[in-house]
Parts: C-alpha cells; structure tokens; sequence
C-alpha cells in the first residue's frame, strides 16, 4: 500500500498526456498495476516461498526469522498477498469496465481497405510498386533484414574485389622485375 507522498511523487512525474481524460487516467492506472503492485505480489510470493523452507536451508544474507516468529512472518506476508491480489483484481476490472464502457466514436475506428492483409512483422515500408505483391506483405523487420543482406554482400564483393587487386599488384610488380633482369 503505498502512502500519500509516495502518491503525490508519482502525479508529479506524470506525463500530462495520461491526465487528459478519464480513460487515460484508467490506462494509467493499469500501468502502475503493472508497475508497482504486481510487483510487489511477485516478491511477497518469493518471500512466503522462502518462509516455507526448513530454517536449516536459509542462506545466513537471508535474515528470516526462526522458530514461532517464522509461522507469524509467513502469515502477515500471505495475508498481504492476498490483499494486493484482490486490490490488483479489483483495479483491472475497474479500469477494463470503465475502458469498456466509454463511449468512443465510431469515426476514430478505422476499419482497412477490403482483402487487407495486414504485414507478418509490423508495419512495411511505403512501395510504389503495384505489381510487386510479396513486397506489399513485408513488414519492417523483414525490409530490414533484405538491407543488410544486401550491405553484406556488397561488402564481401568490395572485400574480393580489393583482395583480387592485392594479388595482381604483386604479379604486375614480379613481372616487371624479371624484364629488368633479363636485359
């Protein structure tokens, strides 16, 4: 449960786009579920897992508690884990029944042109070719991924172009010197 300072921390460091209605207040707020309370269910579970063990397993930077104070430990984490999933639950229904039911124009959907097949990796590069189908159904990643095969193989060609010329440099050289030799 966090406390009011922390509260009031955290609505100063709020981008002002997440304050502009109440959904992005609502997604806001699904963000911080996400944030801070499943992670702090997530650490209660460690730690009520680690209050199960037999005390002689307990690695000594563990500090648990021994004996009766261990079962006392065990259930106050276990009470707060609950709590925190209940008030996890409750705040995902809240916000999902909210999102819900606000009312969204029909006009900020837009629905995508007839036998729209959407990309397998994203959205593609803009082509300005019509008769090129399997370029139209490529996504970013896929376009990407064609550049620098193509950068690669540019490059291993200027490698043995350059190592080609290195080859025949020495052959020109040794042949030159063996004209002067022979006169």
């Amino acid at each position: 449960m966090s406390t009011k300072i922390d509260e009031e921390t955290d609505a100063l460091e709020i981008d002002p786009i997440w304050t502009t209605s109440r959904t992005a207040r609502q997604i806001f707020a699904l963000g911080q579920v996400e944030k801070v309370d499943i992670t702090r269910l997530l650490a209660l579970a460690a730690s009520s897992i680690s209050l199960l063990t037999l005390p002689q397993t307990d690695a000594p930077e563990e500090n648990l508690p021994q004996g009766d104070e261990r079962s006392e430990q065990f259930v106050l984490e276990v009470s707060e884990y609950f709590e925190r999933l209940d008030a996890i639950q409750i705040a995902i229904r809240s916000s999902l029944a909210h999102i819900r039911h606000s009312r969204i124009a029909p006009s900020a959907i837009n629905a995508p042109p007839p036998n729209f097949v959407p990309p397998s990796l994203g959205v593609g590069m803009p082509s300005s070719d019509e008769g090129s189908s399997l370029r139209k159904n490529r996504g970013l990643q896929e376009e990407r991924i064609e550049r620098d095969a193509w950068k690669g193989i540019l490059d291993a060609l200027r490698r043995l172009k350059a190592e080609q010329q290195e080859h025949k440099e020495p052959q020109a050289n040794a042949g030159t010197d063996t004209d002067t030799e022979m006169q």
